[in-house]
């Protein structure tokens, strides 16, 4: 076996740009999984309801209807180190209020403005893709994240620790200081060690606050005739995408809750169950980019969807942690194929002259399956908000109406996915460089 097929072969790409996102995304992948899982108890302890959690979950992605194009267009055009870095600052900064808000509602505000940093995804996203060489994307993503999620192990199951034991108002807030902490590192690392890709670096386009108006012109009118020049492979990808979201969003927040109050987990177990899940995909991740290098990205997509068309609908039937275990690792199995196929076929189909603006439409391809606490990232495009804020605010009725409604919802999004992928969506016959 050549080199190139080996583990020590995936992992030979993980380096300069690629190894600093791997290093950066292993704190902030930690970080998110100390939180997200239980910030639906947080929503509860400061008053909110389950239709609430929904509003709070849905109103997170409006400000990137407006930041989204705006970061396309800066991330062609400036200095995508500069952006990226800039754009976590923000982030890191925005926790305080998570920290100290009183209610509900000033979460709602919170998430609504974290929404406005995703400026920095697409600029992040075409770093990550001009960094790998496109016969070994695949290989290349899934170490990249083999070596993100090394730390996030363990973070589920310390987070349900801590909120078991303080209370998920108190726990919340700790678990919020440890994110700030690690987003500000990730945020000076990036800074200081990434590298441009772009013939550009250094001699960057200024633009000043009177350029505004004409930016905006540009980059709004020049949306539809971008989507419309995309050619079918890629239109079809956006919308798997998009159905992909809409699954995740619409039983995301709920997760938890039904793991606790219909099957009757603590939380500490229900992050013990997502510390095997963390596990898992670790373990998967290296293997399954090799997988999907030598299946195809389109067959690999296909693959990891209909698992989990399978396994989400059976959560609701769970009579108890073991099968909890068991769904969710055979939803991880799924989350390591979908990811490196995904995000190896949208590089692979986008120019390298146009990513900014394209990913900043459709995401970097990081398509979501079966995540349990928190829906965005680099996968978001701005194609994606509007599904995404609906399903969000719908999961929070469907759950109140009926527990197990948002997990069929997802499974009818996965299944039209994997259609699309059948009838559409193909492999190119030369990867964009």
């Amino acid at each position: 076996m050549s080199q190139n097929r080996t583990l020590a072969g995936a992992l030979r790409f993980v380096r300069g740009n690629n190894l600093i996102f791997a290093l950066t995304d292993l704190l902030g992948n930690f970080a998110r999984g100390l939180v997200l899982p239980y910030v639906s108890l947080y929503i509860l302890a400061l008053g909110g309801d389950t239709t609430q959690i929904g509003l709070v979950s849905s109103i997170g992605p409006l400000a990137g209807l407006l930041m989204f194009p705006i970061g396309g267009y800066v991330a062609d055009r400036a200095s995508r180190v500069k952006v990226v870095a800039l754009g976590n600052l923000v982030s890191a900064a925005l926790i305080l209020m998570f920290i100290f808000a009183p209610s509900w509602e000033v979460l709602a505000i919170a998430s609504l403005l974290q929404g406005f940093t995703v400026f920095l995804f697409p600029a992040r996203s075409a770093l990550i893709a001009d960094s790998l060489p496109p016969g070994d994307r695949g290989r290349g993503f899934a170490a990249q994240n083999a070596i993100s999620w090394g730390l996030s192990v363990f973070a589920p199951y310390i987070g349900g620790v801590v909120v078991e034991a303080q209370g998920p108002r108190a726990g919340l807030r700790g678990l919020f200081w440890a994110m700030l902490s690690l987003y500000a590192l990730s945020a000076l690392i990036q800074a200081r060690f990434l590298k441009e890709t772009t013939a550009r670096s250094g001699n960057e386009t200024r633009m000043a606050l009177s350029d505004l108006r004409s930016v905006l012109r540009e980059v709004y009118g020049g949306i539809p005739s971008m989507l419309r020049e995309l050619p079918r492979s890629l239109k079809a990808l956006a919308a798997v995408i998009v159905l992909s979201f809409v699954a995740t969003a619409v039983a995301t927040p709920f997760w938890v809750l039904y793991a606790m109050d219909h099957v009757g987990l603590s939380s500490s177990q229900w992050g013990l169950v997502l510390l095997a899940e963390t596990i898992l995909k670790s373990a998967m991740a290296v293997p399954a980019g090799m997988l999907v290098d030598r299946w195809g990205r389109a067959a690999s997509l296909a693959a990891a969807l209909l698992i989990s068309l399978v396994s989400i609908p059976l959560f609701v039937f769970a009579p108890g942690l073991v099968a909890v275990l068991v769904i969710r690792l055979v939803l991880a199995i799924a989350f390591a194929i979908g990811i490196p196929s995904c995000s190896a076929l949208m590089a692979d189909l986008v120019p390298r002259d146009g990513r900014g603006r394209v990913m900043a439409a459709l995401g970097q391809g990081g398509i979501l399956i079966g995540m349990a606490g928190g829906v965005g990232g680099p996968g978001l495009g701005f194609v994606t908000i509007l599904p995404l804020m609906i399903a969000s605010l719908a999961g929070g009725y469907l759950y109140a109406w009926n527990p197990a409604s948002p997990w069929f919802v997802a499974a009818i999004a996965t299944g039209i996915a994997v259609l699309l992928i059948a009838l559409y969506i193909r492999d190119p016959k030369q990867a964009e460089v």
